[in-house]
């Protein structure tokens, strides 16, 4: 099922970001860009080593923040990789920098004026954020970016958002989530 903000549309599904045909996948990744484990290395692995050259050439970037390479063989043409924060105590500014790292991937999709976009669990694999609350945040994160859009008539490029996540579980969070905010 999905569901319209303006011209965007939201979708939650359960799957292999991997294999997606959008135009960007955001990858959860860490300060120094390394991709060597979750899903950063599934990222890597099926797109090639190119995107680990390209976040290599990037160097270190700060939690709560994202930059983009290519794709290299996936059906996404860029990977946008958004550093969340590791769960500490969920009082240590988790959820502002988790909510800052989405907006930061949303932001960098529009600069590059990309029309779709699918979005994991950020921090939720080897980063420890317990996937309730972080399908909470990511989900507000993103419809309140897209909602502040639409009350200002601001232009959005992205036409469809897509939260893909790969365990049932995930997938039930973000689905009531998303199903919560539109009733």
């Amino acid at each position: 099922m999905s569901h319209k903000i303006g011209n965007t549309e939201i979708e939650v599904i359960q799957g292999d970001i991997t294999l997606l045909d959008v135009e960007a996948i955001v990858n959860p990744a860490n300060t120094f860009l390394l991709h060597s484990g979750g899903l950063a290395a599934a990222i890597v692995k099926r797109g090639g080593m190119i995107i680990q050259q390209e976040s290599k050439k990037i160097g270190n970037i700060p939690t709560g923040t994202a930059v983009i390479t290519s794709g290299g063989n996936l059906k996404a043409k860029h990977v946008i990789h958004a550093v969340g924060p590791k769960y500490k105590d969920g009082k240590s500014g988790e959820a502002q920098k988790l909510a800052s790292a989405v907006s930061s991937a949303l932001i960098v999709a529009e600069r590059k004026k990309l029309k779709s976009i699918a979005i994991p669990a950020i921090s939720s694999g080897i980063f420890g954020y317990p996937t309730t609350e972080s399908a909470k945040i990511i989900v507000e994160t993103t419809l309140e970016h897209f909602d502040a859009k639409k009350k200002s008539s601001e232009e959005t490029t992205l036409e469809k958002v897509v939260f893909c996540l790969l365990d049932e579980t995930a997938f039930e969070q973000f689905n009531r989530e998303v199903k919560n905010k539109f009733k």
